[in-house]
């Protein structure tokens, strides 16, 4: 009798194992490498107290339809996701920042571990007199994206570039990457903080 309710119980086990395998929609994961964005310098040790981000660049995941819904202001760069919450922490103006010029060609690169059928990849930058000592809010950021790229549910390359033109900024700023996902309720977000 012992025996037929432990192979009963590791039965039920097992099938709630697969439950929770296969009852997760699925998803693909993704983060920018360049510019380097908060994920990947954290991932790379650049900097310290990172959290989970360390384990799971890829994996900063939250409701899309930037900026009209989406991760409330102040969790932006997070994807309003709480378990990432140290990629919204300013850290007082001095995560690692790429340097860039004002209307020089840059390259926008992603590294996929899950492609996904997608809608775009959208990138914002913050407007002049941002503060970088603040968490990032809508306020911070240019109205509209000033790189769009459409992808019509294609799924992304597992490393994914873009070419876009730098923006006429002077001073430290920070660009926003957004992928949205064509088939689900999610995109997938990314700061990198930059220097002109």
């Amino acid at each position: 009798m012992r025996r037929t309710i432990l192979t009963a119980a590791a039965g039920a086990g097992l099938a709630v194992a697969t439950v929770f395998a296969t009852g997760t929609p699925a998803a693909g994961h993704g983060h920018t490498t360049a510019p380097a964005s908060r994920q990947q310098v954290c991932a790379q040790g650049a900097v310290s107290d990172c959290g989970a981000i360390v384990w799971e660049p890829q994996s900063v995941e939250g409701p899309k339809g930037f900026p009209a819904a989406g991760p409330a202001d102040g969790t932006i760069c997070a994807g309003g996701n709480a378990r990432f919450a140290e990629l919204d922490d300013p850290r007082g103006g001095s995560w690692p920042a790429t340097d860039l010029t004002a209307g020089q060609s840059v390259t926008f690169t992603w590294d996929f571990t899950v492609q996904h059928s997608t809608a775009d990849f959208q990138y914002y930058i913050t407007r002049d007199g941002y503060d970088p000592a603040s968490p990032l809010t809508r306020a911070d950021l240019e109205p509209q994206p000033f790189l769009t790229v459409p992808m019509d549910g294609r799924q992304p390359a597992e490393i994914e570039n873009h070419q876009g033109t730098a923006p006429q900024k002077s001073g430290r700023h920070l660009v926003l990457a957004v992928w949205n996902i064509a088939d689900t309720g999610n995109a997938f977000y990314a700061c990198s903080d930059v220097d002109f």
